[in-house]
C-alpha cells in the first residue's frame, strides 16, 4: 500500500532522507522510530504529496505521490506533527468544514460526524468550542478529521506527542481500532515501548536511512542477537536461575519479583529443553514466555555510532 523506492530529499548538502526503500503492506501498522531530525517527517511530507522528493519515487495505493496527488491524497488521511484548528468553531462545525471540502453529501454529514466523535471519544465535546478542548481531545479531534473521507491510508506523524499518560492511552487504543478495521497504518514515534503494542512492523532510521526493519516480534532478535524469556515461579528462585545459567544458550538470569528475565541467544527447539530442564527438576513453573523485544534497547543498539 506504501512503497519507495531510492527516495531521497535534500537541502543543499544536507539529506534529510538518504536512499529509502520502504515497502508496507495493506492492511498493517508501520512504526517509523527515530530521534528528532531522522527524516521521519520529511518521509511523510513527501507521502502525503506536501514535499517534492529530489529523486527517487514514493507510492501510495499504486499511485505516484507525484504524477497522481490527487488520487493520493483521497486515499490518506494525514495529520501532521503540528497541525493548526479553527478556535472559533466547535467540534462539529469544525469536522463539517471538512466533510464538505471532501464533498461529503450534506445528508451524511451528521450521521458521519456523530460516529466519529463517538470513535475518537468526543461525543460528550460535539458542541464545545475546539479552543476549550485539552490537547489530548485536539488531538483525537484532529484524527476524526483525518478520518472524514474514509481513507484507506492514515499517515499520522507523532499523534501522542505532547500527551499526558491517560491521553496516550486513549489515543493507542482508537489507533488499536483503526488497524483491526483494516486501516494500514504509518506512525512515527520516538516513545518506542508503545510502537510496540500498536505495531506489527517497525522501522529504525536514523540520519535519513532506513538502518533496520522487522516484525516487531523479531526486531530486537534480529539487531541484538538474542531473545528475552520471562519465566514465572511459585518460588525456589535462586536455584532455577543457577540451573538456567548452565545452559550455553543462556546468558543470564535475572530475579524480578517472582520471575525470572532470562537473556537466551537459541531457537524455539532449545527453549523447550530449557523448560523440560526446570520441569525436571521439580521446580514450580507458573508460566515460560518470550518477552516481546525492549525497543528502547534495541534502538540504542542500532544507532549506536551512526550519529557521531
Amino acid at each position: 500500500m506504501i512503497r519507495t523506492v531510492g527516495l531521497t530529499k535534500t537541502y543543499g548538502k544536507y539529506k534529510a532522507v538518504d536512499d529509502l526503500n520502504l515497502h508496507i503492506a495493506k492492511g498493517s501498522c508501520f512504526g517509523f522510530v527515530g530521534p528528532n531530525g531522522a527524516g521521519k517527517s520529511t518521509t511523510m511530507s513527501v507521502l502525503a504529496t506536501l514535499l517534492e522528493p529530489t529523486s527517487g519515487h514514493a507510492y501510495v495505493g499504486g499511485f505516484d505521490v507525484m504524477e497522481e496527488p490527487s488520487n493520493v491524497r483521497q486515499l490518506i488521511g494525514y495529520m501532521p506533527d503540528f497541525f493548526g484548528v479553527y478556535d472559533n468553531l466547535t467540534a462539529v462545525e469544525y469536522l463539517e468544514f471538512y466533510a464538505g471540502a471532501y464533498k461529503v453529501p450534506k445528508e451524511n454529514r451528521m450521521a458521519l460526524i456523530k460516529d466519529l466523535l463517538e470513535l475518537v471519544n468526543l461525543s460528550g465535546k460535539a458542541d464545545a468550542y475546539v479552543d476549550t478542548l485539552s490537547r489530548g481531545m485536539k488531538q483525537r479531534l484532529g484524527l476524526a478529521r483525518c478520518l472524514i473521507h474514509d481513507p484507506e491510508v492514515l499517515i499520522l506523524d507523532e499523534p501522542a506527542s505532547g500527551l499526558d499518560p491517560r491521553a496516550r492511552i486513549e489515543m493507542k487504543e482508537i489507533l488499536k481500532e483503526l488497524r483491526d478495521m483494516g486501516k494500514t497504518i504509518l506512525i512515527s514515534s520516538h516513545i518506542l515501548p508503545e510502537l510496540a503494542e500498536m505495531c506489527d512492523t517497525i522501522g529504525i532510521i536514523e540520519q535519513g536511512k532506513l538502518i533496520a526493519q522487522a516484525p516487531v516480534d523479531q526486531i530486537a532478535a534480529q539487531v541484538a542477537g538474542h531473545r528475552v524469556l520471562r519465566v514465572r515461579l511459585l518460588d525456589r528462585m535462586e536455584e532455577a536461575a543457577q540451573l538456567l545459567e548452565q545452559s550455553e544458550l543462556v546468558t543470564r538470569a535475572d530475579i524480578e519479583g517472582n520471575a525470572l528475565l532470562v537473556t537466551y541467544t537459541g531457537d524455539d527447539a532449545g527453549q523447550v529443553i530449557l523448560l523440560s530442564a526446570l520441569i525436571k527438576n521439580g521446580l514450580p513453573v507458573l508460566s515460560f514466555a518470550e518477552e516481546a523485544g525492549n525497543l528502547e534497547e534495541v534502538f540504542l543498539t542500532v544507532t549506536k555510532g551512526v550519529g557521531s
